[in-house]
């Protein structure tokens, strides 16, 4: 098998298996192999049966993307495949179910190749932990992907699978995808089910496709999206489906843009720069540009968000001893807080979202930063710390500043490779749509990608292993 084939889309990649040009035991071992060679470097994977992932293979398969490989993020359950949530607590947890949107996957036909690396439980914007160490960028081996589904963008990115599972509750699909250099969709709130699992107070977390083209995208939302018995937010259902979104054209939006975060950090020149080249882009497609940002300028919502981001690591029921420092000074913190003071903040998040999203009365599109700076060093989370986790979280906000408010108010983003670094490192542009127009998002996004494109870009780790 040709390794170029590694790198075609998973639409491509179906229609293939279904004209019988090639089977899916011949894709599965084309990823098997390509893991074996390149992923002792990048990490991106946590684990792979390679006997199971050739049985499933060789098994007759229905559905769109039938046959065709696919990665699971290690934060999401799946029957008979080890579990970690790369935490030591579950390092050999295999569970006995999968999670919904693990069941629609595979009931869309995908062949799951295994369990892409994450931080632990998810809380943090880089994928480093003690149990599954760091996954490594594929563009610049020294640099993180991003997180948390930073395994799953880098083996995407490095032709280790052709589309991704990846989820989001602060920017965790946005940020690998701008760190790789691909496109991750964010979701509205309710589009994705969380089931087994509840959504908790705000509904801040959902999964989403990481892919290297907007159509693979946009079909795999199609695969993920749907409701299930109780599930507390729900979605309109679309009028169309997405895929077909991305054949349709966007026609004249209202865009705004910004390079200015809601809290008061820096933002690196080239994360800026990035913007206003797509703004001027969308300029010259016709678009009605100007500069703009919403009203979400409060110092106290930062605080409010945390205290009810530190309830994930809380609500696990994990021994805090076998925790790392961050997730275990959240748990603490967490325990610390009354009921009363929890259900305030969520308030007072809930009473920002209205005046926030109110801004897309008069815009449909808002374009920002989708990270203030470039992929950061591995390690990079705990420099000039001491040790101190609250510090070493707080870091977090230095790298992640424009994407969580946008789990806060449920509406769907995305993340799109417009840009590079001098040296080569991508860039991307992050898109906001108002709430459940998902369908804006994606026919902007194919309009884009075919008037800047991106897919051939190949990281110099593929490269090198190639020549």
């Amino acid at each position: 098998m040709n390794d170029e084939l590694a790198f075609a889309p998973a639409l491509r990649l179906a229609q293939l298996v279904r004209d019988r040009e090639v089977s899916p035991l011949e894709l599965a071992q084309l990823y098997l192999d390509r893991i074996a060679r390149l992923d002792p470097e990048l990490n991106a994977y946590v684990t792979v049966d390679e006997a199971a992932v050739l049985a499933t293979a060789a098994e007759p398969h229905d559905g769109p993307f039938a046959g065709v490989p696919i990665s699971i993020k290690d934060l999401n359950e799946t029957a008979g495949l080890r579990t970690t949530y790369s935490t030591k607590a579950h390092a050999q947890n295999v569970p006995a179910f999968d999670a919904a949107v693990v069941r629609r996957i595979r009931e869309a036909g995908f062949v799951v190749l295994g369990k892409t690396n994450t931080p632990e439980l998810g809380t943090i914007g880089v994928t480093e932990s003690e149990l599954n160490g760091a996954c490594r960028n594929p563009w610049d081996l020294s640099r993180t992907p991003g997180g948390s589904s930073g395994g799953a963008a880098a083996a995407t990115a490095a032709g280790l699978c052709p589309v991704a599972q990846g989820s989001d509750g602060g920017g965790s699909i946005r940020n690998p995808a701008s760190c790789c250099g691909l496109v991750g969709i964010k979701p509205s709130r309710g589009r994705v089910s969380p089931a087994p699992w509840g959504s908790g107070s705000l509904g801040l977390g959902t999964n989403g496709p990481i892919a290297r083209t907007v159509r693979d995208a946009a079909a795999l939302l199609d695969v993920m999206a749907g409701y299930e018995p109780g599930d507390f937010f729900v979605a309109p259902e679309p009028e169309r489906p997405f895929i077909a979104e991305a054949d349709r054209e966007p026609g004249r939006l209202r865009v705004a843009f910004t390079t200015r975060p809601p809290i008061e950090v820096p933002v690196d020149e080239a994360c800026s720069e990035g913007v206003r080249r797509a703004a001027a882009l969308l300029t010259g497609l016709g678009h009605d540009v100007r500069e703009a940002a919403p009203p979400w300028e409060d110092p106290e919502l930062v605080p409010h968000f945390i205290r009810v981001w530190q309830n994930g690591p809380a609500a696990m029921g994990i021994d805090l001893g076998l925790l790392e420092p961050i997730n275990r000074a959240l748990a603490e913190d967490a325990v610390a807080v009354s009921g009363p003071e929890l259900t305030g903040s969520i308030y007072r998040l809930q009473s920002a979202v209205r005046r926030i999203v109110a801004f897309w009365d008069d815009v449909d599109v808002l374009l920002t930063p989708t990270l203030a700076l470039p992929p950061v060093p591995i390690g990079w989370t705990y420099e000039e710390t001491d040790g101190d986790p609250h510090l070493a979280f707080a870091r977090q906000l230095l790298f992640t500043p424009f994407t969580p408010i946008f789990n806060v108010t449920g509406q769907p983003a995305m993340s799109l490779p417009l840009h590079r670094t001098g040296n080569g490192l991508p860039i991307g542009v992050q898109f906001v749509g108002r709430p459940f127009a998902e369908a804006t998002l994606v026919r902007l996004a194919a309009q884009l990608e075919h008037a800047s494109p991106w897919a051939d870009y190949r990281p110099p780790l593929t490269e090198r292993t190639n020549a």
